[in-house]
């Protein structure tokens, strides 16, 4: 549910917002950070700006994928081992 509700922030967020950080190194004011710009990226991405999305950060594409694939694995391990219990339940019922 967490990653679900960071994806749904995300794409309601607005890209252009610059006032607010949640990035540790930002706000002890360190301007590197090799994680900065991904939530504009996935924000983009979900306006279906590529190249924004790209030019904020280019690992923004590959983390929207690599979450909701998880989101996907953990919705389906669920539905698995539940589909497991109930015909167990069955069984023995």
């Amino acid at each position: 549910m967490i990653w679900i509700a960071a994806l749904l922030i995300l794409a309601f967020s607005n890209p252009m917002d610059t006032c607010y950080s949640i990035c540790p190194l930002h706000n002890l004011g360190i301007n590197w950070c090799p994680g900065c710009g991904i939530g504009h990226s996935i924000s983009w991405l979900f306006r279906g700006d590529i190249m924004q999305s790209m030019h904020a950060h280019p690992l923004g594409i590959p983390a929207v994928i690599i979450i909701l694939s998880r989101i996907v694995g953990i919705f389906r391990k669920n539905y698995y081992y539940k589909s497991i219990l109930t015909h167990k339940s069955i069984q023995n019922g």
